[in-house]
């Protein structure tokens, strides 16, 4: 996509983060939005924070409660989101959570919740809204992946396997479009630790708490420690990473560093990575 004015944009987890943020950057691009969050209110305070603005008041925005890991949900909200709009030009599947515990102690349950909001929560996406997008003739699928879709962290086997499947997913999406001459492209983008409260919103097993000897709430400081990135440099990157129709964005230094210990170390990285927490083990 090259002409954003009056283009339809769609954005799951619009409440905050990343989703406000992409929300208040393509409102300069004159675009219409369609946001959606689990969270109703915090929804729609990023539409008054949008319309407060004079410059933005003529904008269509639409605002939804979404579970994206509810099936009928998405597909409800394409259909609407069509409907109240008349197209849709982009998707951007952005919610998502964080899962911390070791393989051992992690339930089942612990998985299945993960993968169905970040996993199938990008698939049902993808899928609702790519006829939509098809129709409008121009359009483009940003799936947000993660540093932890580029490698693996300990600790965090079912965030990285849902980062990595949303990785995997999307650069064969693109290759798809590509082969089959759509008009509609794709995006991977794969941010660093970005200011967000996603590290609020996380479940940590209690007995990770008692192996590193910090309790939940010393790991989500620690955790938000390691955020660099504003959400709003992030949605930039991403808006810029759209119209120059990049087949995959890395966000923050740190996404950088991560991707080069992938490439230049494929497997020993995971032994400097399990040396490095050990190490903070011992210092608690």
């Amino acid at each position: 996509m090259q002409d954003f004015n009056n283009a339809v944009v769609a954005i799951t987890g619009a409440g905050s983060g990343i989703g406000r943020a992409l929300a208040m950057r393509f409102a300069q691009e004159n675009c219409h939005l369609a946001l959606s969050d689990v969270h109703l209110d915090s929804v729609e305070e990023t539409r008054k924070l949008i319309q407060s603005r004079p410059q933005f008041s003529h904008l269509n925005i639409s605002c939804q409660k979404v579970d994206v890991s509810n099936q009928q949900q998405v597909f409800d909200w394409a259909k609407d989101t069509f409907e109240t709009h008349g197209k849709v030009n982009l998707i951007i599947n952005n919610a998502g959570v964080a899962l911390s515990g070791t393989v051992n102690e992690l339930e089942i349950k612990d998985y299945q919740w993960i993968m169905d909001i970040n996993f199938w929560g990008v698939i049902y996406g993808t899928k609702a809204f790519l006829p939509y997008l098809e129709q409008s003739g121009e359009g483009h699928i940003v799936n947000i992946s993660s540093v932890f879709g580029l490698t693996a962290q300990p600790f965090m086997s079912g965030y990285n396997a849902s980062k990595y499947a949303v990785r995997g997913f999307t650069e064969a999406l693109r290759q798809d479009l590509e082969i089959s001459n759509s008009a509609i492209s794709a995006t991977c983008v794969h941010p660093g630790g970005i200011k967000t409260n996603i590290a609020k919103s996380a479940r940590i097993s209690d007995k990770l708490s008692k192996l590193t000897g910090k309790s939940a709430q010393d790991a989500t400081k620690e955790f938000e420690m390691t955020f660099l990135t504003t959400s709003t440099k992030a949605a930039d990157t991403i808006f810029k990473a759209v119209k120059e129709n990049k087949r995959r964005v890395l966000i923050g230094p740190d996404s950088k560093l991560y991707d080069w210990s992938a490439r230049l170390l494929p497997s020993s990285y995971q032994a400097i990575f399990t040396a490095v927490v050990r190490s903070r083990m011992k210092r608690k």
